[in-house]
């Protein structure tokens, strides 16, 4: 089983390259969903954030506020720290439950987008780092999001730097450019991944 970290800044377009390597036939393993399933209504995951931050950060429904929770988070970083130590816990044991019943010579793909900060890249035999510049991915925030730039700025600014996640890449895939250019990249990368599984 070859396990790759993938990894990117908000806006980069990390999920775009998850999706079209899945295309292809790797498992992808999504921490940001398995993130949100922990801290589904009725979870303990959930019940614990309530305990922590209150029930302003819940909607009328019962589900978890992310809006308001992130910017309760992004704008303190021991709040944030508090946040991850509740919910990574949870995204390990739904992963390793997930990783035992795959197949032994799968490429197995975990989407991490805080790998570099919380300092993963070790658990991984390849790091696949999409980049692009940081007025690219606001750019795209803003586009796609509807994400103010201010707010843009601000989750880019609680991200680790472009150099700290560049400086732990094995393979990088460069997306500024359009999907045609992603496409061409994310081909290339994958015969990478088949050949280095032995499957090339």
């Amino acid at each position: 089983m070859l396990k790759i970290g993938l990894t990117g800044g908000i806006g980069s377009g990390k999920s775009e390259v998850s999706k079209r390597l899945a295309a292809r036939g790797a498992v992808v393993i999504d921490a940001d969903k398995i993130a949100r399933e922990v801290v589904e209504p009725g979870t303990p995951g959930l019940a614990r954030v309530v305990g922590v931050f209150g029930d302003e950060v819940l909607l009328p429904d019962g589900s978890l506020n992310r809006e308001k929770l992130g910017a309760i988070v992004f704008a303190d970083p021991d709040k944030l720290a508090t946040l991850n130590g509740i919910v990574h816990p949870l995204v390990g044991e739904r992963v390793a439950d997930l990783q035992s019943r795959t197949a032994d010579d799968a490429i197995m793909v975990y989407d991490v987008p805080l790998l570099a900060e919380n300092r993963l890249a070790p658990m991984y035999d390849v790091v696949i780092v999409v980049d692009a510049a940081d007025e690219v991915r606001i750019a795209r925030l803003a586009e796609h999001r509807g994400m103010p730039e201010h707010d843009a700025k601000a989750r880019i600014a609680a991200q680790a730097t472009r150099q700290d996640r560049l400086a732990i890449a094995d393979i990088v895939i460069d997306n500024e450019g359009d999907l045609d250019d992603l496409e061409a990249r994310v081909a290339q990368v994958w015969d990478d991944l088949l050949t280095r599984a032995g499957r090339g």
